[in-house]
């Protein structure tokens, strides 16, 4: 049976999978090798993981901004990193990012996440649903519930690259949450590489095309 839960509950419970393959004593025994995402370690690529559960909290320490928001296809269509070079300024600045948080060690990381996720639990269902945010690199805005299907979307996908790069299974994840992050998902990968692949890719084999991805 598919149950029904709001945006906030579904990024939490994906957060709460994320956190706990953070703490797995193979993503630590595996720290220092390269991961299965080009261009990161493991370390580099736990520490991006965690990120996205880091910057929600930091999302609702800030001001709330002045200009309305846009619609989150709108944010994934205009975001620097999509067809930016992975050699270049704007992918270096997030494989930084990962590597900072990840630069204690992975039980530091573990348990700082950890911290920060106990206080979304309680600050999270208190928001309003039709609160306006902005990412701490600037604009444009968002709905927070839009925002928090961002990084939903980037916490399963990297759940998945950090447990082949451990070397576990990839855990499960709440239906809701990967129903959300397919439709986004398939939506833009549309968009991007048209709608008739898409609808190729899922439904004809024999006619589907070499790639759909989203990114």
């Amino acid at each position: 049976m598919i149950t029904h839960t709001s945006i906030s509950e579904r990024y939490l419970a994906v957060a709460d999978v994320a956190a706990k393959l953070l703490a797995e004593p193979a993503v630590a025994a595996a720290w220092d090798r390269p991961s299965a995402l080009l261009h990161y370690t493991v370390s580099g690529l736990a520490g991006h993981l965690a990120g996205q559960i880091n910057v929600v909290a930091t999302v609702l320490d800030g001001q709330d901004p002045d200009t309305p928001p846009i619609c989150l296809l709108d944010y994934f269509l205009r975001a620097r990193w999509l067809n930016a070079d992975h050699e270049g300024e704007v992918h270096l600045g997030i494989r930084r990012s990962g590597a900072d948080y990840a630069a204690k060690g992975p039980d530091a990381l573990a348990a700082r996440i950890t911290a920060v996720l106990d206080r979304l639990h309680k600050e999270l269902p208190r928001q309003p649903q039709d609160r306006v945010v902005q990412f701490p690199w600037g604009p444009p805005s968002l709905l927070l519930d839009d925002l928090l299907i961002n990084r939903m979307m980037e916490l399963v996908v990297h759940i998945d690259d950090l447990a082949v790069s451990a070397g576990v299974e990839t855990p499960s994840l709440p239906t809701d949450a990967t129903d959300t992050v397919v439709g986004i998902l398939a939506t833009l990968a549309a968009r991007r590489r048209g709608a008739v692949a898409v609808l190729r890719a899922l439904t004809r084999v024999e006619r589907a095309p070499a790639t759909i991805t989203a990114f």
